[in-house]
C-alpha cells in the first residue's frame, strides 16, 4: 500500500525500461489467444507440467523440498502423502487448480487472500490466519551471523493493512494511477512488505501475482510456470526486493527495480511459451493452421513481417508457401509486389481480447 499511495499521487514518468516491458508485454497478450486457438489440445502437457513446475518451484523457494520420484504422485495424484512437505505442494497444488479453474470469478479480497493462504497451509493450526506476534525478515549467513532483512508491519496492524491494500488495488484500476502491470507488480511488492502470515507469505504473493494476471487477461502462467522462472532467477528476486523495500515505510523507497524484475518473469514467460507452444508435438499441419488463422485475425492490411511477427516460430518459406495457397484459393490477395508487399485477407476474424 505503500507504493499504491506513492502512484495515487501523479507520477511524472516511469522508467524506459518499464515501459519496453509493457509495450512487449502488451504485444504478447494479443497474441494470446491467437497460440491457444490452433489446436488445444497440444497444450495439454504444457498446463500439466507447469502445474507441477509450479507446485514445485514455490515451495522450494521457501526450502519445502519433496522425493523428486514421488512429486507427480503428488501433485497429479491421490495416494496417500508421506510428510509435511508433500501436504504443503499437495495444498499449493490445490491452490493453483482454484485459480486456473475459476480465474476472473475469484475476486481480490480479504477473504481470497486468507482462503488461498488456509488451502495452502492445509492442516496446521494458522491456516488462513494473520501473524499473532511481531516477525522481521532475518537473514542468516553460513558463518552463524544475522541480519535483519527487513522491519514488517506490526501484527496488530497486519489486517488494516491488507484491507487497505485490497481497496487500493481496486481504486488505482479504476482511476488509472498507472498501468495494470505496474499496479499488479506493486500490489505484490506491497503484500511481501506487510508480511501478513507467520509462514507461507511468499507462497500467497505468488498465488495472488498469477489471480491477478488472470483478472488483467494474461494467462500465460496456465501454460508456464511463473514460479519456475521466480526460482531459476531467484537471486535477483531476493535483491530487487530488498532494494525495493528500503525505505517503504515512510513511503519513500524506489519500487521500480521490484516492478521491473517481475515485468522480466512475465516476458519470459510469454517468450518461452511462444517458443514451447511452437515446438509441442503435434500433428502434421499445426504450423499451416497457425499462420491461416494468423491471416485471418488481421483486420485490414498487413505485410510478410506483420505475419513473421504474429508466427514467431514458424519459417517465412512456410509462411510464404501458405500466403501462395491461400492466394490461389481466393482467400487472401496481395496488394503489391516484393517482400514489403501488403496482404489483405478475404476471411476475417474477430479475436477478443482479455
Amino acid at each position: 500500500m505503500m507504493t499504491f499511495k506513492q502512484f495515487s499521487e501523479k507520477i511524472e514518468s516511469i522508467p524506459a525500461s518499464t515501459s519496453w516491458y509493457l509495450a512487449d508485454l502488451s504485444e504478447s497478450r494479443g497474441r494470446q489467444e491467437l497460440f491457444t486457438r490452433q489446436a488445444p489440445q497440444r497444450l495439454k502437457a504444457l498446463r500439466e507440467h507447469a502445474l507441477i513446475e509450479s507446485a514445485v518451484s514455490s515451495n522450494r523457494i521457501e526450502g519445502v523440498v519433496v522425493d523428486p520420484r514421488r512429486i507427480k504422485a503428488i501433485v497429479l495424484g491421490k495416494q496417500l502423502l508421506h510428510d509435511r512437505n508433500e501436504e504443503e505442494v499437495r495444498g499449493y497444488r490445490n491452490a493453483l487448480d482454484l485459480i486456473h479453474r475459476k480465474g476472473k470469478d475469484i475476486p481480490l479480497s480479504e477473504k481470497t487472500v486468507l482462503d488461498l493462504h488456509s488451502l495452502m497451509r492445509g492442516d496446521i493450526w494458522d491456516a488462513g490466519k494473520y501473524r499473532g506476534k511481531d516477525s522481521d525478515i532475518i537473514e542468516k549467513y553460513p558463518d552463524g551471523r544475522v541480519r535483519v532483512r527487513f522491519k514488517t508491519v506490526k501484527a496488530v496492524r497486519t489486517a488494516d493493512y491488507i484491507r487497505e491494500l485490497v481497496g487500493m488495488w481496486s481504486d488505482c484500476l479504476r482511476e488509472k494511477w498507472v498501468h495494470p502491470l505496474i499496479a499488479l507488480a506493486a500490489f505484490n511488492l506491497d503484500f511481501l512488505c506487510v508480511h501478513p502470515f507467520r509462514d507461507g507469505n511468499g507462497r500467497v504473493s505468488r498465488l495472488l501475482l498469477l489471480l491477478q494476471c488472470y483478472h488483467l487477461g494474461y494467462e500465460v502462467g496456465r501454460y508456464i510456470s511463473l514460479e519456475r522462472l521466480i526460482e531459476e532467477n531467484k537471486d535477483r528476486y531476493y535483491e530487487t526486493l530488498e532494494q525495493s523495500s528500503y525505505g517503504w515505510h515512510d513511503g519513500k523507497h524506489d519500487p521500480w527495480p521490484y516492478i521491473n524484475y517481475l515485468l522480466f518473469i512475465l516476458k519470459t514467460a510469454y517468450r518461452e511459451f511462444e517458443d514451447r507452444a511452437g515446438s509441442v508435438k503435434s500433428p502434421r499441419g499445426t504450423k499451416t493452421e497457425l499462420v491461416e488463422t494468423s491471416v485471418r485475425a488481421f483486420p485490414g492490411e498487413f505485410t510478410l513481417a506483420d505475419l513473421e511477427r504474429a508466427c514467431p516460430h514458424v519459417s517465412r518459406d512456410m509462411i510464404r508457401r501458405v500466403l501462395r495457397n491461400l492466394q490461389a484459393e481466393g482467400k487472401a490477395e496481395c496488394l503489391g509486389r516484393g517482400p514489403g508487399a501488403t496482404w489483405r485477407s478475404k476471411e476475417v476474424i474477430t479475436l477478443k481480447r482479455g
